[in-house]
């Protein structure tokens, strides 16, 4: 598919997005996918970075970019003009909200902070994205996953136990839950806007996504004074909860209460088990959690993963494979739940992206398109925000708008 009617709950919700890398354009895709138009403006010298970001590159265009920003129309400006502020400007009249992810005060510098667009724009929701948030003793610290997964605690609990080396979270899960955050603040203070026709600013960051979650380790902390360690692919309150090798493979149990831990048993064979006193009742599986373990083990070694999963649903006890991520795409629940999708990029041709995780019954969302290439809609942007045909050759003509075709 190309670009499509604007559809969900958002529909004529419009967005400016001065983001790049992850964070900030995650907040801008979800908006997106939800209905809103979101405008991305690229700086004219390369754009986002992660167009950068290669291999992989489809057609030589890299392929992170086309995920993050699928479904957004592109304009790049030089900001650092008067001119190119000037076009910002008429964006943002028309605009109900702005994502911004640069380091602190790069807005500011350039005549652009909120304290001066709210004077312009009363009724603007500011979405500021950052490392750490607009306020605090590391402020003005610029903000990577990799670090905000080490401050945050996150790395202090994954990898395999005690003594190995702290690893992070293989996906950049506070870039990415900052970005879902934001979006999440972003449609709270709209609800504040229709109410009372005040913009605000949304301001969230990375570190506080990565201890958002930690809820159940901070809560054993917080009640015990002792900090978790990690503990591989086990849950710090409930065992067994945690992946156990196959014959052929890996697979997950998640025997979460004492109901699935007996229903587990009787899968097994392994009724014997209800009987240890070690392995009673949760609060003894999780002081002999290694035991159990080692317990349960050798029977999932009898026979392959298929054949287990098999048992276990008809057992009803809670359990799934291991999937690599080509395994997960093709998987006939993501494909039906529209979690891929397919798009036609100018440049790329028909490919596939990741859909929208949340559905709607009255008003569902959807990917709109794929992403832009850098400037591609610079024209059609500024026509609609009142520049006439020779005012948009000049400013393309000086490089204060850059535009690109396919």
């Amino acid at each position: 598919m190309g670009e499509l009617p604007r559809s969900g709950p958002l529909a004529g919700l419009r967005v400016v997005e001065l983001a790049h890398i992850m964070a900030g354009p995650v907040c801008g895709l979800m908006l997106g996918d939800m209905g809103a138009e979101v405008i991305k403006v690229e700086k004219i010298d390369g754009g986002d970075d992660t167009r950068r970001s290669v291999p992989p590159a489809i057609e030589g265009e890299s392929a992170a970019y086309m995920m993050m920003n699928r479904g957004k129309r592109g304009i790049s400006l030089d900001l650092k003009s008067e001119d190119g502020k000037a076009v910002l400007r008429r964006l943002l009249a028309d605009a109900d909200v702005l994502i911004e992810n640069y380091r602190a005060g790069t807005m500011e510098r350039l005549g652009l902070g909120y304290e001066v667009l709210k004077a312009e724009f009363p009724a603007l929701i500011y979405c500021s994205l950052s490392g750490f948030g607009r306020s605090g003793p590391y402020a003005e610290r610029a903000g990577f996953d990799l670090v905000a997964q080490g401050m945050s605690g996150l790395m202090s609990v994954t990898g395999e136990g005690p003594g190995r080396p702290p690893m992070k979270c293989g996906p950049p899960v506070t870039d990415i839950t900052a970005g879902i955050l934001a979006a999440m603040g972003v449609l709270a203070a709209y609800a504040h806007r229709l109410r009372t026709g005040e913009g605000q600013v949304v301001d969230t960051s990375l570190f506080e996504a990565g201890i958002t979650l930690t809820y159940w380790q901070s809560a054993i902390a917080l009640a015990t004074g002792i900090a978790p360690g990690p503990m591989g692919s086990a849950h710090p309150l409930n065992a067994p909860y945690e992946a156990f090798e196959t014959a052929d493979g890996w697979i997950t149990i998640g025997a979460a209460n004492q109901t699935n831990w007996l229903r587990l048993l009787g899968v097994l064979g392994a009724e014997d088990l209800a009987g240890d006193p070690r392995f009673a009742a949760n609060r003894d599986r999780m002081v002999n959690r290694s035991a159990l373990a080692e317990a349960l083990a050798p029977h999932f070694r009898r026979a392959p993963s298929a054949d287990w999963l098999a048992r276990l649903e008809v057992g009803g006890v809670p359990a799934g494979p291991v999937l690599d991520v080509l395994a997960m795409q093709a998987d006939p629940q993501a494909r039906a739940r529209e979690m891929v999708v397919a798009v036609d990029h100018a440049r790329a041709g028909r490919m596939e992206t990741l859909g929208l995780p949340v559905k709607f019954s009255r008003t569902p969302g959807r990917v709109h398109g794929p992403a832009p290439l850098l400037g591609e809609h610079s024209r059609a942007i500024l026509a609609e925000v009142g520049y006439d045909a020779g005012q948009i050759e000049d400013l393309i003509a000086r490089g204060i708008v850059g535009e690109t075709t396919a």
